[in-house]
């Protein structure tokens, strides 16, 4: 399945890229396999998106939760979590 991958704030500059267009494996159906299988990629992804970090995602603008299902074509966005004071 062809996804589009876009990266912003802490997560973009830990990862030193904004968007990546990825094919992925078809057991990788829900966004947190996607966070499991991108943090497979070695220490600079685990450290930006693995088990543990706090990483907000929204799909096709939408922002969901790990389980969230991904499709074809889908644009999957990983964020650190906005605070405000």
């Amino acid at each position: 399945m062809k996804l589009e991958l876009r990266f912003f704030a802490s997560v973009r500059e830990a990862l030193s890229c904004d968007a990546e267009s990825v094919d992925v494996p078809a057991e990788v159906g829900t966004v947190g396999a996607l966070r499991d299988w991108l943090a497979a990629r070695g220490d600079t992804w685990s450290r930006a998106l693995g088990a543990g970090k706090s990483v907000r995602a929204a799909v096709d603008l939408d922002m969901v939760g790990a389980d969230a299902p991904l499709h074809e074509g889908a644009e999957v966005a990983f964020f650190p979590p906005v605070t405000g004071g």
